[in-house]
């Protein structure tokens, strides 16, 4: 039988509290998640036909249906990379769901990476062949001292600011705006507490002279998860729709997931420039069209990059954005509204997209005014959500 194409939209979203210590298992909060998710949407689990994940997250999906009552699967699948993979994932449950091979797909990312191990230590376990790695990444770090995050992305971040004379206060004031975004949010880690720029220049630094501790995302406990179907079904569930006018994936040349240090120009990101030509180019959209936009940040150097990459400032002008007002409530584009990675959770940018749809939804904590269109990035992934 011949498929016709569908629109897909977000009908439901899901999340448990997010903590330094949940005290249950990953596949707990991952049941946990989702279920919220599916009764936020008003879906049982017995309609879910598609499931999809991160490679790195460690509930199985037979487990989850077990947990949930998930009857019969169509499609699973596993998104590679970490944060990489967040938008990724509602680009891949949209294609399913535009080519009729799914019906509900569920996306869930759930993890202990406080209580249970530590994300922003060194990880020496799998990164030989056997693990898919081969010499292309983290083999050519851990041997010579590169061995935690921040130190990966200081490297990556190190020629931008140079090119452009990024200081360490102006990385301070992506903080302090998302901490202000996150002390009026409930779900936030730091909700009620906020921080001034002279908090972050005195707070201690991580990998001098590029990042300090307030320059970095948390280590948290908990899940997210989001139920993708069709718009016309969605118009008849329990939620608003949010429609994803567009979805998209671009991993240039040379570019790695994890230590992007590779490429011809450190001072761009390439593979955001990437995704917002691919994206525009889908949506007929450009960055004037949005009201919004949620910027994946585990660190601050990668909030400035991406909005220069998707266009929201020329190359070397974020930091006078942000320093303008540009990403507070009231500037031309709010970002990371929740408080980000940095102020509301780390679930690996799935409670980014999460928020993405609260806006669009109209349900934010802090809602920006008039939201038509919102903009998600995970840098190598973006998509566009619309007000239906």
């Amino acid at each position: 039988m011949a498929r016709t194409f569908r629109e897909a939209a977000i009908a439901g979203i899901g999340a448990t509290e997010f903590s330094k210590a949940s005290g249950r298992s990953e596949l707990q909060l991952a049941a946990e998640c989702s279920k919220a998710a599916l009764d936020d949407a008003g879906i049982h689990p017995s309609e879910v036909d598609g499931m999809i994940t991160f490679t790195i997250d460690n509930s199985d999906e037979i487990g989850l249906c077990r947990c949930l009552g998930v009857k019969d699967l169509a499609y699973t699948a596993r998104i590679p990379g970490g944060g990489a993979a967040a938008v990724a994932t509602i680009y891949q449950a949209m294609a399913l769901v535009n080519a009729g091979l799914c019906n509900t797909v569920l996306v869930w990312r759930a993890m202990n990476e406080r209580s249970q191990y530590r994300f922003g230590q060194p990880h020496t376990q799998n990164l030989g062949p056997q693990a898919g790695n081969g010499t292309g990444s983290l083999l050519w770090c851990m041997p010579f001292g590169a061995q935690t995050p921040a130190t990966w992305e200081s490297l990556a971040a190190q020629r931008y600011m140079q090119q452009y004379g990024v200081t360490n206060e102006d990385l301070g004031r992506v903080a302090v705006a998302q901490r202000k975004y996150a002390a009026t949010n409930p779900a936030a880690w730091f909700y009620g507490k906020p921080i001034t720029l002279e908090e972050h220049q005195s707070s201690k630094w991580i990998v001098e002279p590029i990042l300090r501790l307030l320059d970095c995302c948390q280590e948290s406990d908990g899940g997210v998860a989001i139920v993708i179907t069709s718009l016309e079904r969605a118009k008849d569930l329990r939620q608003k729709p949010v429609k994803i006018v567009g979805a998209c994936q671009s991993i240039p040349y040379n570019v790695e997931v994890i230590s992007n240090y590779y490429h011809a120009d450190l001072s761009m990101m390439p593979e955001a420039e990437g995704t917002a030509k691919r994206l525009y180019a889908q949506t007929g959209m450009k960055p004037t069209d949005m009201q919004a936009a949620m910027i994946y940040d585990a660190f601050t150097p990668q909030v400035l990059k991406q909005m220069e990459g998707f266009g929201f400032c020329k190359r070397g002008e974020a930091k006078d954005f942000i320093k303008s007002g540009g990403i507070d409530i009231d500037g031309i584009l709010p970002v990371n509204t929740h408080g980000g990675l940095i102020g509301e959770a780390y679930i690996h940018g799935m409670n980014s997209i999460a928020e993405g749809v609260r806006q669009v939804r109209g349900t934010a904590v802090n809602q920006v005014k008039n939201v038509e269109h919102v903009l998600v990035s995970s840098g190598m992934a973006g998509a566009i959500f619309e007000k239906v």
